[in-house]
């Protein structure tokens, strides 16, 4: 063991993460590739994130595939290639002994159902079949979410079934969002160099979140960057407002 990984102790590691992994695109520019082949790296890597993180000892992970928007704003070559790299990626994770092995329930947060062909869909349902008792760790992929839609989202169904005068409370908001079955978000990591969130994301759930922004593209960001961002947090005193 490392003396940079024995300074992270199972106690001090956040319950919930998130990993917005901005910069695929422009590493893949940097090198003269096509932009979905960025993509493909940053796929890659997230699967060596993912096994460390478990490794580490880390309960909660989620990463933010797409926005709603990506899908459509996109030229639709790279949107294509999107779609078949989280079919082929998320086949993998359905096949992986490890994900059984450590009980990974596997969740899919967004309008996805809306967006993605039936092929990719279909391999999506089979994670969430295959992992639905699953309590040891949790793995979310955000895909085709917006912060501020599911936002929206909530409200008009609290909107719609609020009898006259009652009041809208916390509980009712957080029961009503896509993110109803997470923990608040502890730290939020955000590769790319550029600090700063998109589409509100998880508006709610990171009311009092730590924020990590690195400044290497993702592919680039590796385990040892892991490790660095899980560091930091650690030696950081969390006082929620007090």
């Amino acid at each position: 063991m490392s003396q940079q990984e024995s300074i992270i102790k199972p106690t001090e590691l956040p319950r919930h993460f998130v990993i917005i992994p901005d910069g695929n695109r422009r590493w893949a520019t940097d090198r003269g590739l096509e932009p979905w082949e960025g993509h493909e790296a940053g796929a890659q890597n997230t699967e060596k994130l993912i096994r460390e993180a478990k490794r580490l000892g880390a309960k909660e992970i989620s990463f933010w595939g797409s926005s709603l928007e990506n899908l459509v704003k996109r030229p639709v070559l790279e949107s294509k290639a999107l779609l078949r790299i989280y079919e082929t990626y998320f086949k993998r994770l359905l096949e992986s002994d490890d994900i059984h092995k450590d009980q990974v329930k596997i969740r899919f947060i967004g309008r996805w159902e809306e967006q993605f062909p039936v092929s990719l869909k279909k391999i999506m349902h089979d994670c969430i079949l295959a992992t639905k008792n699953y309590d040891k760790h949790f793995l979310n992929f955000f895909l085709a979410y917006s912060g501020d839609d599911d936002m929206r989202q909530a409200i008009q169904k609290i909107a719609q079934g609020l009898p006259v005068g009652d009041k809208v409370t916390d509980e009712m908001i957080k029961k009503n969002l896509m993110t109803s079955d997470l923990p608040p978000v502890d730290l939020l990591i955000r590769t790319g160099g550029e600090p700063h969130l998109s589409a509100g994301f998880m508006m709610w759930d990171i009311a009092n979140t730590q924020f990590y922004f690195s400044p290497k593209y993702y592919p680039d960001f590796d385990e040892a960057s892991l490790r660095e961002a899980l560091i930091d947090y650690a030696s950081r005193s969390r006082r929620f407002g007090r």
